[in-house]
């Protein structure tokens, strides 16, 4: 019995391999997956049945849990699916990129800049002439912070070595410069930058929900038909370029498809750093094989931790919300210390 199914489109430019154990994954992931949302469709602070749920959604016109169901829970659910696999890919890619299993969005600077940003808008009043403008911001932050990573990497050589060690640099700065407009803004716009620094989706809209899709649509199955180049990157440079890749390029098309699921992810839900970490770490673990299979792997992995942190904030300490920041953070920390750790024994 053949170990991966390989599918070819009739040019033979498009290539897929197909393995059974990620195959059962992905599927068993999905399973949690859509657990987890009718879960978070079925508790909250006014508890309805699962079959209300599913007329809610089938029927509207014929519920009376229709506004709780529809126009507040399942846009954030929805909006923690998405932004959980853009983050949880994002992550994949730049661990890829720089050869580092350390590596995630907030390391090259990407949360930093769209966090600047976001502080920079809210101190100077924006936030009261329009709100909708908040994620747009964000993202320009992290857009503008990739653009100056990779110009003083040299736009010519995306180096990994360089791109990290000018990442980690901007990131303190720019971590530095938050604290600092926080520390000078108002009590009422410090508590609200805190808020989306935590990393919240709380009111999240379907007005939101359709403004990150575009952007996940596009860029998630580029990740997903450039993940091959990602399995000759990993090999390191002198393997690749004799295999025929143009690492230069091939760099630089894949850090903006990191850095444009990173920045709209942190854009429309705050601060998320660790699922760009964990995910990618926790899907090698599950599935073994090329980067295609780890893409879905990851993203499936990193909608579930999004939604599980998001229910474990509206249930754990009711009636209040808390941001699911801080139960991302609260795995992530100790997980970052244990792969510093694990590292540290490899290297010795």
């Amino acid at each position: 019995m053949s170990r991966s199914i390989t599918l070819r489109s009739d040019t033979g430019q498009l290539s897929f391999r197909l393995v059974p154990r990620t195959l059962v994954v992905a599927l068993l992931l999905l399973a949690l997956l859509l657990c987890g949302l009718f879960a978070g469709l079925t508790l909250g602070s006014h508890p309805t049945s699962f079959p209300a749920v599913i007329n809610a959604l089938l029927q509207p016109e014929q519920s009376d849990i229709v506004l709780i169901v529809h126009e507040i829970r399942l846009p954030r659910l929805l909006m923690a699916i998405i932004v959980g696999a853009a983050l949880a890919v994002a992550g994949l890619i730049l661990q890829g990129l720089v050869r580092n299993p350390l590596a995630s969005p907030d390391v090259i600077g990407i949360t930093g800049g769209a966090s600047v940003a976001t502080v920079l808008f809210l101190t100077l009043g924006g936030a009261q002439l329009n709100e909708s403008w908040l994620p747009w911001v964000a993202l320009l932050g992290a857009l503008v912070v990739a653009l100056i990573i990779t110009l003083l990497s040299g736009s010519s050589s995306v180096m990994p070595t360089r791109l990290i060690l000018i990442g980690v640099g901007l990131a303190a700065a720019l971590g530095a410069l938050t604290t600092l407009l926080i520390v000078l803004s108002s009590d009422a716009t410090a508590m609200r930058a805190y808020v989306w620094l935590t990393g919240s989706l709380y009111a999240s809209q379907w007005k939101q929900v359709s403004s990150i899709l575009p952007w996940v649509a596009l860029f998630l199955p580029l990740a997903l038909f450039n993940a091959r180049k990602l399995d000759l990157l990993v090999l390191g440079d002198q393997l690749a370029t004799g295999l025929g890749s143009r690492l230069a390029a091939e760099r630089l098309g894949l850090l903006v498809i990191a850095v444009a699921l990173a920045g709209a992810g942190v854009a429309f839900a705050g601060g998320l750093s660790f699922i760009g970490l964990i995910a990618p770490h926790a899907a090698r673990r599950l599935v073994s094989g090329g980067h295609t299979g780890l893409v879905i792997v990851s993203a499936l992995l990193g909608s579930l931790m999004l939604v599980s942190a998001d229910l474990i904030g509206r249930l754990a300490f009711a009636p209040r919300d808390l941001p699911a920041g801080i139960f991302v953070a609260a795995i992530g920390a100790p997980f970052f210390v244990y792969l510093l750790y694990r590292q540290q024994r490899q290297e010795r």
